[in-house]
């Protein structure tokens, strides 16, 4: 029998979160340090689903044999490691830049000390996050004086925000890149190479990487996320996100559908098509979300939706699982979970943030929703999709939330049950509305007590979730060996939910019916009968 755990850990900030034997999801995590408190014995053992996050990003065998980049990699001589923190969109955009640089003549290396180039790609969500990444700098930095021709990078959120500390005050790094900057790598090499200290974090209105076929780095060769919108329009007071990667914008639907017959004719198996609200998904012809009430007739009557958009991707590739992240609940339509129930190929899960369950709190936060509909929500998306998982992000100790508030969230989870969630403590971040307009007035103690009471609830919701697994048969999609057991295989289910099973003659890739016996409140634990019709 396998061994399946379930851990937690805490930060000094009293981030928390779940996961069983894999919790390989792609909705935002946050960097999580290797801290215990007083008393604490479990650790963590990785920093988010993501197993290379905060390790370097390189290109495995299995991958090189996958690229198509006209033997590319055969006559680069420079070397780039690559190191990405925080959200899914941050490690699909890594994908983006090794694809850049390498028609730059650089490989990607997973050895710092034999790098021409290191790159971080930074994460701004939590203020632990950003801490993670400047000590990451001080040791690029111990590396740099042995190499002095090494240069050292910063991409991404932190870039905008920090850009004159980081060149200018602390001098530390060489060049930062903001996340709609990445094709001007190149020209800003070129300046760093000349002795200038380079920086382009202007955002874009239009930009969305739509011609760059990414290079898949520490890939499976069975699961990849492709990006299909950039920026968020949601002026949440909490989030940076606005701020860091500008405004909504969509990517054109046959780019996206000609990356997914590329992934399928490489072997891959599953797609998670990735945006911070994908549901505004809007294309008609280019531009900025907000400014469809501006186009022609004919670009509104040819415009392309989030729901049309996940019919024309299951279409695409039949034998080929589709996931999305992130949703928000003001922006999810129907339609979308309609579409979802005419394709089996389109997985039963929404991951659908709520971040509180008191209507005061939500108005505070600037969610446009209230409590009751996004219960109206759920239970529309259950009426459609019985099976359908939900999952959570969930945020304690927002500023001003008082014992009521909290009750308000428990009761929420209550009544929808979540199969499994994210679940932090409130962080206060520089340039939001919250951090402009709101006293951070609830003390860390009771950040913690509240988050442990939210994390304790989520996890009897949980096994009661998987619970309802057992003595079923479900399709479960081999992704990597089980962490416990060398003769086991981890996959997911459509629900997204992680199973373990004895390895037999099955392979990575493969879709088996998989026998479901225990659980644990993360879990699967079965045997595997057989091979699904899906192969």
């Amino acid at each position: 029998m396998c061994l399946i755990y379930v851990q937690q850990s805490w930060n000094r900030f009293g981030y928390i979160k779940l996961w069983g034997e894999r919790r390989l999801n792609i909705f935002p995590p946050i960097v999580q340090p290797n801290i215990k408190m007083k008393g604490e014995t479990n650790t963590i053992k990785e920093k988010n689903p993501y197993k290379y996050n905060g390790e370097s990003t390189h290109i495995s065998p299995h991958s090189k044999a996958l690229l198509n980049t006209d033997n590319q990699q055969l006559t680069n001589n420079k070397k780039v490691f690559i190191e990405s923190y925080g959200c899914a969109m941050n490690f699909s955009d890594s994908e983006i830049v090794a694809s850049i640089l390498s028609k730059e003549g650089f490989n990607t290396t997973k050895i710092l000390e034999e790098a021409d180039l290191v790159l971080v790609n930074t994460c701004s969500i939590r203020d632990k996050a950003e801490q993670t990444v400047r000590k990451r700098l001080e040791k690029y930095n111990a590396v740099k004086r042995i190499n002095p021709k090494m240069k050292v990078g910063v991409l991404g959120c932190m870039a905008e925000r920090l850009k004159s500390k980081f060149l200018e005050e602390e001098k530390i790094v060489d060049l930062v890149v903001g996340p709609d900057a990445y094709k001007d790598l190149p020209n800003l090499i070129s300046d760093v190479e000349a002795g200038r200290n380079a920086v382009n974090v202007i955002l874009s209105k239009d930009e969305t990487y739509g011609d760059i076929s990414p290079v898949r780095l520490n890939s499976n060769g069975v699961t990849a996320l492709v990006s299909i919108t950039r920026g968020c329009d949601n002026m949440c007071t909490f989030c940076v996100v606005p701020f860091t990667r500008g405004r909504e914008r969509s990517r054109e639907p046959q780019s996206i559908i000609q990356e997914i017959n590329d992934l399928w004719k490489k072997g891959f198996k599953e797609v998670t098509l990735l945006g911070q609200n994908v549901d505004s998904y809007l294309w008609y012809g280019g531009g900025l979300k907000k400014d469809f009430t501006k186009a022609s007739d004919l670009q509104k009557a040819t415009a392309v939706n989030f729901a049309l958009l996940l019919d024309m991707c299951a279409k695409s590739q039949p034998k080929m699982r589709f996931r999305f992240s992130t949703s928000n609940p003001q922006d999810m339509a129907l339609d979308v979970i309609k579409t979802m129930a005419s394709h089996q190929n389109i997985c039963n899960h929404v991951h659908l943030p709520v971040q509180s369950g008191s209507n005061r709190i939500l108005k505070e936060m600037n969610r446009q929703h209230s409590r009751e509909e996004y219960i109206d929500l759920v239970n529309n998306i259950k009426a459609i999709i019985p099976e359908c998982t939900i999952s959570q992000d969930m945020i304690c100790g927002f500023p001003t939330e008082t014992e009521q508030d909290h009750q308000d969230t428990l009761s929420l989870m209550e009544v929808i049950k979540y199969s499994f969630g994210f679940m932090y403590a409130y962080s206060e971040r520089p340039g939001t509305m919250a951090e402009r307009k709101l006293k951070d007035d609830v003390d860390f103690d009771t950040k913690k007590r509240r988050l442990a009471e939210v994390v304790e609830l989520q996890r009897a919701h949980g096994l009661y979730r998987t619970q309802q697994f057992i003595n079923q048969t479900v399709e479960i999609l081999i992704e990597k060996e089980s962490k416990k057991s060398s003769a086991e295989w981890s996959g997911r289910s459509a629900e997204n939910t992680v199973a373990v099973f004895p390895k037999g003659s099955y392979k990575i890739g493969d879709f088996v019916m998989v026998k479901i016996n225990d659980c644990t409140s993360a879990t699967l634990i079965g045997e595997a009968i057989g091979f699904s019709e899906n192969n």
